[in-house]
């Protein structure tokens, strides 16, 4: 429990630092100047923190959308195929793009949000997903390929069905176009034959 009260701290401790350092910086009125490493920490710290080039490749994922949904549920087995909507928007200063699903699994009305973005530091695609069927979040990392025209995670989650703790996934965005796209969901377990889940997302 301490160390994670120590942790927090640390990290609020970091977060204020921060956010004091660019309010110097930005103060013209201050006597004092900033030490230039510390003044050189800052500009990298902001730059860092401003969207930039990989985050306007999330652009075509944002509309309001019709989706149909294609689940497989063994290898050999035809997919189940469901209609869902989906309203994507940017969050925090277009810095995530924010997704609210509403379809329906096995017969059941189904809802579920999502947060895609990028890391500057780490240089890697980020999300996470939570739903109204589960109590966990998937959270992966990944990169897009030259063009930006297919972004693919990994990641791991719970599964409920397995029990497993840390069950390995595999998800691709692929960009068709301005007014279409899919998401795959892959499970690497299954070999050639992955693909678990498919969204096709039709702007309106």
């Amino acid at each position: 429990m301490k160390k994670n009260v120590s942790y927090t701290s640390s990290a609020l401790f970091v977060a204020g630092a921060l956010i004091a350092g660019l309010v110097l910086a930005d103060d013209n009125t201050s006597s004092q100047k900033l030490d230039p490493k510390m003044e050189e920490m800052m500009k990298k710290a902001e730059a860092a923190c401003t969207p930039g080039a990989a985050h306007k490749l999330l652009e075509p994922l944002v509309g309001d959308w019709n989706a149909e949904v294609k689940c497989w549920m063994g290898p050999d087995a035809p997919p189940t195929i469901t209609k869902g909507t989906a309203k994507s928007t940017w969050a925090l200063k277009e810095r995530f793009v924010q997704q609210e699903f509403n379809g329906e699994f096995m017969g059941k009305p189904f809802r579920g949000i999502g947060f895609t973005g990028y890391d500057n530091v780490r240089q890697k695609y980020n999300s996470v997903w939570i739903d109204d069927m589960t109590t966990t979040m998937v959270t992966s990392e990944g990169e897009a390929e030259p063009g930006g025209k297919a972004i693919t995670f990994a990641g791991n989650y719970a599964c409920a069905m397995t029990g497993e703790k840390h069950k390995e996934t595999k998800q691709i965005y692929r960009i068709a176009s301005h007014n279409k796209h899919t998401f795959e969901m892959h499970d690497p377990s299954r070999g050639d034959n992955s693909k678990v889940m498919e969204i096709t997302y039709t702007r309106k």
